[in-house]
């Protein structure tokens, strides 16, 4: 009994906000929850994010980047929505895996304890049982993190049949937490017709009407509007016929910088509101740091044009952590930076093509998995080692610098990864030996975050400033440790090893401008005030070689 008070004391001390989206998906509900967060973290308070996905997926790890975006790894290992790395880079805090909870994660624990006798002589249901489950996973979230606010998003849009549970969940802990403890921001969309020219409010109006249909009134509604925040007139309609005070109407705007966004509704008066409804403290918010962190986003005007050669060009979210560790890299050396994606593809169909390399400052090759395109990342490697064109390449471009560089320096002909090329005469790349005897894919991989080891004077200590770090890692092959020696005595430098000295982390070639390869993600430990190390040293030393400089020594 004496648990029973003290697990319901911690839990009433946390205050939660519901982020919902209507009308369309890509709105940029994500977005908003970091923003309301910030402004919460402004004011001093301690927060934390959670993502509910509808999806049956156990969890990200097994999606194809074209479905669902990037996947994004924790420190734990885990493999999150993306959503969640924009949670860490806007709230500098790092999530673990019970700060996503998927329809599949729910319905396999209730299915499992209706197997071991938990639910005997019950039939089991949505209701209560899986509400019960999404409930006892938020408020875990809430005890474990010891945060003042927890903040909830429901992924998909009101309306998807898969996203009913969860919402569900959320009506009944309106009705379980104080009254004044919860709080439910709606994120919507008020179209501009070009045939019409006036914003149209009714798509907000029927989202909200969804949302009351399952029981769920708003407390706050934010539009997504192109060309300007809401006249008066919409912001009137919209808090009239959805129920709402007319300062709880925002507008989130197109901004130059994502990390402006908290700013924009700040201004608007949302995170006093926020704090208002809250019955938390009032006090000041502090966005000092912040405001300097935007400018330094905002203000320069010299760019550097990268080319990231990958196999998922035409999605932007493959590689959301990607792009945002070179905009942070970029504010820190004082420049933007133009991202062009090129598909790997069009190089095996013509190799000359590769020729486009040349009006870039550097040359990015993500990670990713599989053989197509592999042999035109080949291509462009060659391109940028031969020309010594600055080079970043990251898990599978580290793979793929290795084996351009046993075939074309150390002379190892056919040399290729094992993942491409099983019967290659020379497994430069092989899997890992724990990896050989899986069958399953979930969650299988070498992931998380693990100690590196880096050589005191190499270039990755100077970028670091230290000789160990910790970066997280998602992949199943590796250098293999038979070449190991082929390798080196034919040049190639690996100034990363993990700590037991079984993996080599990082290829560096010392006598190029700039050519750096590591087997770890450093983009999902990259922060707006913090960028990552590898992904500044690309920038700045394309930035330098474009300016004519000298090789920068960082």
């Amino acid at each position: 009994m004496l648990k029973t008070v003290v697990y319901w004391q911690v839990f009433l001390l946390v205050k939660y906000i519901f982020i919902t989206g209507g009308v369309l998906s890509g709105l940029g509900k994500g977005l908003v929850t970091c923003s309301v967060g910030k402004m919460l973290q402004a004011r001093g308070f301690d927060v934390s994010a959670v993502k509910c996905d509808p999806y049956l997926n156990v969890d990200a790890g097994t999606m194809n980047p074209y479905i669902h975006g990037e996947v994004f790894v924790l420190d734990d290992g885990y493999e999150a929505d993306m959503d969640l790395g924009a949670y860490e880079r806007f709230l500098g805090v790092e999530l673990t895996g019970l700060n996503n909870i998927t329809s599949g994660q729910v319905y396999q624990r209730v299915i499992q304890e209706e197997r071991e006798g938990g639910y005997l002589g019950r039939c089991v249901q949505i209701i209560p049982h899986v509400t019960d489950e999404i409930k006892r996973r938020l408020r875990l979230v809430a005890d474990k993190t010891g945060a003042d606010v927890l903040l909830v998003e429901c992924g998909g849009t009101v309306g998807d049949i898969e996203g009913l549970p969860f919402l569900e969940a959320f009506r009944q802990m309106r009705l379980e937490e104080p009254r004044g403890d919860t709080l439910l921001v709606h994120v919507t969309l008020v179209p501009v017709l070009d045939a019409v020219g006036e914003p149209k409010t009714k798509p907000t109006q029927h989202s909200v009407k969804e949302l009351r249909a399952i029981g769920l009134q708003p407390d706050l509604i934010v539009a997504r509007t192109e060309g300007g925040p809401l006249p008066d007139d919409p912001k009137r309609k919209i808090a009239l016929y959805c129920s709402v005070e007319e300062k709880a109407v925002y507008s989130s705007v197109d901004v130059e910088s994502l990390y402006e966004l908290p700013l924009v509704l700040e201004e608007q008066g949302m995170g006093d509101v926020v704090c208002d409804y809250l019955g938390l403290k009032d006090c000041a918010p502090d966005f000092s740091e912040w405001e300097d962190m935007v400018r330094a986003f905002k203000e320069p005007t010299e760019t550097v044009k990268i080319a990231m050669c990958g196999k998922y060009a035409e999605l932007a979210d493959c590689y959301v952590s990607v792009n945002e560790a070179l905009r942070h890299a970029a504010a820190k050396a004082g420049c933007r930076v133009q991202i062009d994606w090129i598909e790997t593809e069009f190089f095996e169909e013509d190799i000359r093509q590769v020729k486009v390399l040349e009006e870039y400052d550097g040359v990015l090759v993500p990670g990713g998995f599989g053989q197509r395109g592999a042999e035109g990342k080949i291509i462009a490697l060659n391109h940028c080692r031969t020309r010594d064109l600055p080079f970043l390449g990251i898990c599978y471009g580290f793979q793929l610098a290795t084996v351009e560089y046993a075939r074309y320096v150390v002379g190892l002909e056919g040399a290729a990864s094992t993942e491409c090329v099983p019967e290659t005469p020379h497994p430069v790349i092989d899997l890992l030996p724990e990896q050989k005897e899986i069958s399953e894919l979930g969650g299988t991989m070498r992931l998380g975050a693990n100690t590196v080891i880096l050589d005191e004077g190499s270039l990755p200590h100077k970028l670091y400033g230290s000789t160990e770090v910790r970066e997280r890692h998602r992949h199943r092959w590796e250098v293999n440790p038979e070449y190991w020696e082929r390798l080196e005595e034919g040049g190639a430098v690996f100034p990363g090893w993990s700590p037991d000295k079984g993996f080599k982390e990082i290829l560096w070639l010392p006598e190029l401008y700039f050519f750096l390869g590591t087997q770890f993600h450093p983009e999902f430990k990259s922060r707006p005030w913090s960028p990552s190390p590898p992904y500044y040293g690309l920038v700045k030393a394309s930035l330098d070689r474009k300016r004519g400089k000298p090789r920068p020594e960082f």
